[in-house]
């Protein structure tokens, strides 16, 4: 199994940790729509590191398919065909409050989303007339003079990232590969996930697509990097947990009430109550938590029968490069 890893670098860093992952034995680095840019880092990476790269994701609803297109397109070309385009959604206070963009049923949009930017790569690719027409954008007009194509390492795959079963049906129906959100366990994994995936697999007349599985890590050696590792998952795993959309996840494995408690926390700020919540079943449960081989040991029970990679992040705490370095040895092994 090859190792992801999140560049989360400031931008005028990333060069640096881009070569110090590279240098480690990663197989590939990833970028998520935080503090800076999602495609600005993986654009200095290309330049510097000859490596794997993917937006894991870019918010897609706030965007013209357009310009996700030429963002993917070029960073195709800069990576030398090693790119993915990782799109996502987000909840409707963050679309409409933070964005400014207009809210709608996401898992149809995003639906809608993915065929666009498929049919504008399709159309620089292959010399096709565009002529995508949705309910929520219509792409009709391509002058010669805005066609970048063809891309000499073929069209990037367009993934889509899902947690719950419509978007994760939608996934498997019509993006080129899942990726699967890190809040989860691996009982929610296989008895919604999978089942989700079969079905929308089924519904776009296709028997199999690449699964992207995302870990929450809480990795250390000794006694001290593992309690730093845990305590920066556990206040992840609060923050996560007290949102909706993740409480399928606690209800599978018996936790669902912890939702609504978190939540309420959450509005009052009180961090330090919500993180107390978190048990270290949970972390164990919901995160992947150890050495680099327990880790390494765990991510292969999860996931090794479904995906090649795995994408892993390190929140709130600094994993050890030497850490990474095993981490990815023991999964290639």
């Amino acid at each position: 199994m090859l190792l992801d890893v999140q560049l989360d670098a400031r931008p005028d860093l990333v060069a640096e940790r881009a070569r110090e992952l590279v240098g480690a034995g990663i197989a590939g680095l990833f970028t998520f729509e935080g503090p800076h840019d999602v495609f600005l880092p993986l654009a200095t990476a290309a330049s510097v590191v000859e490596t794997d790269l993917m937006t894991n994701v870019a918010i897609a609803m706030p965007r013209s398919p357009m310009h996700l297109a030429n963002a993917a397109w070029d960073l195709q070309l800069m990576s030398q065909g090693r790119f993915r385009l990782g799109l996502g959604s987000q909840i409707k206070p963050h679309i409409e409050k933070r964005y400014g963009a207009t809210w709608s049923p996401p898992a149809a949009r995003m639906r809608e989303i993915v065929l666009a930017v498929k049919a504008i790569l399709g159309s620089w690719q292959d010399g096709t007339r565009l002529d995508f027409r949705g309910e929520h954008t219509k792409h009709t007009l391509m002058p010669p003079t805005f066609v970048p194509g063809p891309n000499p390492y073929g069209a990037p795959p367009v993934l889509l990232g899902a947690l719950g079963p419509l978007m994760t049906r939608t996934a498997a129906e019509v993006a080129d590969g899942l990726l699967v959100m890190p809040f989860n366990s691996l009982r929610h994994f296989r008895e919604r996930t999978m089942v989700a995936v079969g079905e929308g697999l089924e519904l776009g007349g296709r028997e199999s697509m690449a699964i992207y599985p995302q870990a929450i890590t809480a990795m250390g050696r000794t006694p001290d990097e593992q309690a730093a590792a845990d305590l920066g998952v556990r206040g992840l795993l609060a923050f996560y947990g007290s949102t909706p959309a993740y409480r399928p996840v606690l209800d599978v494995e018996g936790w669902g009430d912890l939702q609504p408690e978190l939540n309420a926390l959450s509005k009052t700020g009180d961090v330090a109550a919500m993180m107390a919540l978190v048990s270290d079943e949970m972390i164990s449960t919901i995160a992947v938590r150890g050495t680099p081989e327990e880790c390494a040991a765990e991510l292969q029970r999860r996931f090794g029968d479904v995906a090649e990679r795995v994408c892993c992040y390190f929140p709130g705490y600094d994993a050890p490069l030497a850490a990474i370095r095993d981490l990815a040895a023991a999964l290639a092994d």
